[in-house]
């Protein structure tokens, strides 16, 4: 199925890892990319159907039609909509079944963890408790 454009990204804006890699992409992006913090007080994942403890535990991505992809698959749809030939490639290739199936591990892996790494301590993610 077709990935119907505009894409909205949903990304935590509290989060310095997610914050800072979203600049940069919305820096690049065209107009068929919109880019939603979801830490913002405004933000009302309700309006999307999900909670917010949902949309904090991975990356989201939503087309026009309202299908939603999450983690990896979110990533290489924002990937394909950039306006460089180096992303498509490495959305191609993160699809590739062995490299997809590790990209999953690892993104699922950085996810849970990332209030841990060194840029995600400059400002507080607002991770869910665990085991939810």
């Amino acid at each position: 199925m077709p990935t119907i454009e505009p894409l909205t990204v949903f990304y935590d804006g509290s989060c310095g890892v997610c914050s800072t890699e979203m600049a940069y992409y919305q820096k690049i992006a065209g107009p068929n990319l919109r880019f939603v913090d979801i830490a913002s007080e405004a933000f009302d994942a309700s309006a999307y159907g999900k909670t917010p403890v949902e949309f904090q535990k991975v990356l989201h991505l939503c087309d026009a039609s309202g299908r939603f992809y999450t983690g990896v698959e979110a990533f290489r749809k924002l990937w394909d909509a950039l306006p460089s030939p180096f992303y498509p490639l490495l959305s191609a290739v993160t699809g590739l079944p062995g490299i997809n199936l590790a990209a999953r591990s690892g993104y699922a892996l950085f996810a849970r963890y990332r209030h841990l790494l060194p840029a995600a301590r400059q400002k507080s993610c607002t991770l869910p408790p665990q085991g939810r």
